[in-house]
């Protein structure tokens, strides 16, 4: 009886032309629901043309599901596919959201993989806090909610039935249509067009057409990750004013005919291209720190505002009495993984969280490790947690530091107290610097901790600095936990230095202290337009990526200290401190080979980011809108701007074609 009454509602059902379009619709609105509450969540718009585009896309997106999800002859199969796509779905939203709210970026399905069980091991109870929070549970339950009305609502209506040969081809050729008029719409748009083709970005793919086509274009990014075939565009040059010439150019002896390997190979194209660029000269500056010693320190979640007189005196010191970086950015593109690629091999991380890992299987001949290394340096790298996370213990074991890289788990345990997150970056200094400090020259990298969230009472570094900083006026709590957190640093900091000049050897050494990314842990679950911890830490509102992405760079010697300041007051970023620091320890380098600039020759400053965002001496340009802004009081040609959007693409293409290729080692097969 009960079959039989379930047999006369499908065909009750199949006979109401209603039921029948809620059927085919409700997959449509679903995913345009799903696209909007992202863009409400994270985006907070812009409510544009972009709506239009989403919409047409979530038009096909959903025909397809409709679709796929109508195959079986069985009527309960059907509606129990839509009922599992519908729950993949948002689930896929949902972990977008929250990644979005936790590090103020969306992560591309590579990073979200590749990073996924370290980052929830680092940021499990981060993630936990927000999620079960009452906004966190509302934003869960609303995007669920087109799931739950399905099941309880929907699905009476639906009758799950299969569709025929023509409803089939017809619904097909629907989808298929909305599809086509998305591309035509974006096509129409300069700027949007870039977006979906030659200047493709996840962030900005998601911001003009939608999660789901961001997830396309993504993939088809991946799956054409080794064609680098007629990617370069041509780039007329302006017209500038002619230097004398005093030095000579960092340029190698690279006899390009006898490396090749052919035309159309990923290779060679790297090969035609470098040939293209104009090497930069050496200049005052070259063979400055010839010799000295380096020390190098990726600082977790480091910021400028960090840097104060009174509270970290010994990290003002260094910014103040060193090399001055008043307009530098660290571009957060990949979490602490992606930093740490960016200040090592002055590329940006082109496939995301996966970008170091893919590293292991290279050469890297050309990164302060191994040129150092191979100048009969002593060298370690070092880091104060778990020495596997993000395969450390594989990426960093091929840095070229001569004794490797050691972390808690392989020997740092024995200086570092590991029973609670963050751990102490003054026991890891203390630990580790009587390894080295007797064996000059040396060259060691730190990847610190102490920095890390969460910024509230219970993080071990606040903790251990809360007298410090609880009096402080004009700052939020969390913002006071963040600066309490980072006094290890500076006691770490103050610790290296004192030993340094007790040893005699401070004049001889050079420290270089680079964030890894903005610290984004102080406002999780909020956007960067609301993000009031950060503000209230940087003394303003956050507007755009590269605001929220300025940063200091300290680079110091105890030799500069009587000197006149040397002030680099252009727009730097992490990509320029591997090119300025070959160049300062005068080491033999072909400048045609980095993408960014030695900071004191004569080639021209220009910051970029994945999102194709890019800021020179004469403003400033944002990818996603297609908006260049010139600096004020400063006229450029009418071609500048287009003309820096190829330099832009041409880096970021060359970023590509490195992290795809061991080019390096085609370079140079003889240097280990």
């Amino acid at each position: 009886m009960k079959e039989d009454a379930e047999r006369n509602q499908e065909h009750s059902n199949e006979g109401s032309g209603i039921n029948r379009l809620l059927s085919i619709a409700f997959p449509v609105l679903f995913i345009f629901y799903e696209e909007l509450l992202l863009k409400w969540f994270t985006l907070k718009g812009p409510w544009n043309i972009t709506v239009f585009y989403t919409w047409l896309f979530s038009a096909a997106f959903g025909l397809f599901i409709f679709l796929i999800t109508s195959l079986s002859k069985h009527p309960g199969i059907n509606r129990f596919a839509r009922v599992l796509v519908c729950i993949f779905i948002a689930v896929v939203f949902g972990v977008n959201v929250f990644v979005y709210r936790t590090f103020k970026m969306f992560y591309d399905v590579q990073t979200v993989l590749a990073g996924g069980r370290d980052a929830l091991g680092g940021f499990g109870g981060d993630v936990r806090k927000m999620v079960f929070s009452s906004s966190g549970l509302a934003r869960i339950a609303l995007i669920l909610l087109p799931v739950i009305l399905y099941l309880f609502v929907f699905r009476k209506m639906d009758s799950g039935r299969r569709l025929g040969k023509k409803e089939g081809v017809t619904i097909f050729l629907l989808g298929l249509l909305f599809y086509a008029r998305g591309v035509i719409l974006v096509s129409m748009n300069p700027t949007a067009v870039s977006v979906y083709t030659d200047e493709y970005a996840y962030q900005n793919a998601i911001s003009n057409f939608g999660l789901l086509s961001g997830i396309r274009l993504d993939a088809v990014q991946f799956a054409n990750r080794n064609d680098t075939t007629a990617q370069f565009a041509a780039i007329e040059p302006e017209e500038t004013e002619e230097k004398p010439v005093i030095y000579g150019y960092n340029r190698m002896d690279i006899d390009f005919d006898a490396i090749s390997t052919g035309a159309g190979t990923p290779e060679q194209n790297l090969d035609e291209y470098v040939q293209t660029v104009q090497p930069s000269h050496k200049n005052e500056y070259t063979g400055l720190f010839q010799g000295k010693n380096l020390i190098f320190i990726s600082a977790e979640a480091f910021s400028a505002e960090v840097i104060d007189p009174v509270l970290t005196p010994t990290l003002y010191r260094l910014a103040n009495k060193g090399i001055q970086f008043t307009d530098y950015y660290q571009p957060a593109s990949a979490g602490t993984t992606g930093g740490e690629y960016e200040n090592i091999f002055g590329l940006l991380p082109i496939e995301g969280g996966s970008s170091f890992k893919i590293t292991s299987r290279f050469h890297n001949n050309m990164i302060m490790g191994s040129v150092l290394n191979r100048q009969g340096y002593n060298g370690w790298a070092f880091h104060n947690n778990d020495y596997t996370f993000y395969d450390r213990h594989i990426t960093h074991n091929n840095l070229g530091y001569s004794n490797g890289f050691m972390g808690c788990g392989n020997g740092m345990e024995q200086w570092v107290d590991t029973s609670g997150m963050p751990e102490s970056d003054l026991e890891m200094m203390e630990g580790t610097i009587d390894l080295y400090i007797n064996k000059e020259p040396f060259n060691i990298y730190y990847m610190t901790v102490s920095g890390h969230s969460m910024y509230d009472r219970n993080n071990p570094m606040t903790k251990r600095h809360w007298e410090e900083v609880k009096y402080l006026e004009g700052y939020t709590e969390s913002v006071k936990c963040y600066l309490g957190a980072n006094l290890e640093l500076e006691a770490a900091m103050k610790y290296l230095v004192e030993r340094l000049e007790k040893k005699g050897i401070a004049d001889n050494t050079v420290i270089v202290i680079a964030a890894d990314h903005f610290p984004y842990g102080l406002d999780y679950g909020e956007d960067i337009d609301t993000s009031d911890n950060l503000a209230n830490l940087y003394g303003h509102k956050v507007t755009d990526y590269l605001d929220r992405d300025h940063n200091r760079l300290i680079l110091w010697s105890g030799c500069l200290e009587d000197k006149d300041p040397i002030v680099v007051d252009t727009p730097t970023s992490s990509l320029d401190i591997l090119p300025t620091l070959l160049n300062l320890f005068g080491a033999e380098w072909d400048s045609r080979l980095l993408p960014g600039r030695d900071v004191f020759s004569d080639r021209s400053p220009l910051v970029f980011t994945l999102n194709y965002d890019w800021k020179t001496d004469k403003g400033t340009y944002y990818g996603a809108s297609g908006i260049f802004v010139p600096n004020e009081g400063v006229t450029v040609s009418d071609t500048y701007a287009e003309n820096i959007r190829k330099v832009v693409k041409n880096k970021i293409n060359y970023c590509r074609g490195l992290l795809h290729t061991d080019y390096f080692h085609h370079v140079f097969p003889d240097l280990e």
